[in-house]
């Protein structure tokens, strides 16, 4: 029986496949044990704010997703805050995107290539991760996943004017989602190129490109101003540069599988750029400042998965004339071997200990170990996004060394008051509950304010509970009798 011949007769849309299958993984877990992590907890507690105040905000810090902000803050108006609103959203997008790679690698390599593209594309290890994630990034992808087919639609003949309008228009939202979005054009470039694209097609192409990064402009020179909140990125070092060599070479073996050729549009030469000129372009950008995160450039994958499914479909071409019946079984067992070897992971991805920390459950921990009247610290300042999302477990707490708040301020943690103040608004106190990452991933206190909080702390407490849980960490402080001095 010839599968895709079947898929024909009973006009079954092929790409609901991949679509419902992307969709499946992203619900099964979705609440991830009612876990939310550091960047989750930014988007909780910008997208309940108003949209004035979000606004404020984007002055400051963050304009580079304020775009998802205001997106998430009509979504928690509309169902309420909660892990389903707030990852939801990725979910779907990578749906989206995964019906598109079927349809790409349909129309350049055949149904094999398509389908195989598409189920890959959910079981891609960045994909797992950001498929529930509620940042911005799969909504980039699905983005750049359309835009693609857009430019592969007019490429092969059956898009119209309005495809450029809607191509101009996909990539305008995926650059106001994250600017970095905008290293697709320079692989689209190529694949216009390496197909031999007509000169009417290079002009309008250039048109739409045009108008998109002149209208993301702004917002990428305004950002720049910004640029303390990415200064946490370290530098390039050769260890940083296996994965994209992984990733590489997988989409590169997929290539020569594919055969590609000069002046002929194939998955390979749509894909191999789309794959491999984000992952170039970022690390160049990193020689002249640290910018390489590999979830900038999720939309990558994209390519990865079209190449994965053009070898696969090469793979099942080959076969053919002398093992017919065999060929058949080629996809549905690479997919099962896939899915059997990336199960641990999966299943890891799903778990709370999946992310670095969790706030829900520190915020938890708080509760019960809370007294009305106490006093709370944060250490570092950023880790007061846990009372911030969860406003109710830290009810009758006093957040001593918070002058002015977030929303006031139009900060994502607030503004504290000098080491001075700090330090004598903490050594008044009788007991402090100090809010800090767990031994693990707590790095060396550098801030005067935190140096203040800790010295205070160390002098004139005692610990009387220590409790880590999910890579963050309460400690309760009691004040020692007067007179009295810590001798740690």
């Amino acid at each position: 029986m010839n599968f895709p011949l079947a898929f024909r007769r009973c006009r079954l849309p092929v790409w609901l496949i991949p679509m419902v299958w992307t969709l499946a993984l992203g619900l099964w877990g979705l609440s991830r044990q009612h876990s939310v992590w550091r960047d989750e907890a930014a988007t909780w507690q910008v997208a309940q704010r108003t949209a004035g105040e979000i606004w404020h905000m984007l002055g400051q810090v963050d304009v580079v997703h304020g775009l998802y902000y205001l997106l998430m803050h009509g979504l928690f108006g509309l169902f309420g805050p909660g892990t389903t609103t707030l990852r939801l959203p990725s979910v779907l997008a990578m749906a989206v995107a995964a019906a598109c790679v079927m349809v790409i690698g349909r129309r350049l390599a055949g149904t094999w290539a398509g389908l195989g593209g598409g189920l890959a594309f959910g079981l891609l290890p960045a994909v797992q991760f950001h498929l529930q994630e509620g940042r911005p990034y799969a909504l980039v992808a699905a983005g750049a996943a359309i835009s693609t087919l857009l430019l592969v639609s007019v490429l092969v003949g059956r898009g119209r004017a309005i495809c450029w309008a809607a191509y101009g228009g996909t990539v305008l939202v995926c650059g106001l989602l994250n600017w970095l979005s905008l290293l697709i054009l320079p692989a689209h470039l190529a694949t216009l190129a390496w197909a031999g694209a007509r000169r009417g097609i290079w002009i309008r192409w250039a048109a739409s490109s045009a108008t998109a990064v002149a209208c993301v402009l702004p917002l990428i020179l305004f950002s720049r101003g910004q640029s303390d909140q990415v200064s946490w990125i370290p530098p390039l070092t050769w260890h940083m540069m296996i994965g994209p060599a992984v990733l590489l070479a997988i989409g590169g073996l997929g290539a020569l599988l594919d055969r590609p050729q000069a002046g002929r549009l194939s998955a390979a030469v749509v894909g191999l750029p789309l794959l491999a000129v984000p992952q170039i372009g970022l690390i160049g950008l990193s020689l002249a400042q640290p910018l390489y995160v590999d979830r900038y450039i999720l939309f990558s994958m994209l390519g990865l998965a079209l190449l994965i499914g053009a070898g696969l479909a090469a793979a099942v071409r080959s076969a053919a004339p002398r093992f017919p019946r065999a060929s058949l079984w080629i996809l549905p067992v690479a997919f099962a071997v896939a899915m059997a070897a990336l199960a641990p992971q999966a299943l890891a991805e799903r778990s709370p200990d999946s992310r670095v920390d969790d706030v829900l459950a520190v915020a938890a921990e708080v509760r019960r170990l809370k007294e009305a009247g106490a006093a709370v610290l944060f250490i570092p300042a950023a880790r007061r996004d846990t009372a911030l999302v969860s406003p109710d477990a830290f009810t009758g707490l006093r957040d001593i060394a918070l002058m002015e708040g977030p929303k006031e301020s139009g900060t994502l943690k607030g503004v504290e008051a000098d080491p001075a103040r700090i330090r004598a608004a903490t050594a008044a106190q009788r007991r402090v509950l100090l809010v800090t990452d767990a031994t693990g991933p707590a790095k060396a206190v550098s801030a005067e304010r935190d140096r203040a909080k800790a010295s205070v702390l160390k002098e004139y407490f005692t610990v009387v509970s220590d409790q880590q849980v999910r890579g963050r960490r309460v400690t309760v402080y009691e004040r020692l009798g007067p007179g009295r001095r810590s001798r740690r």
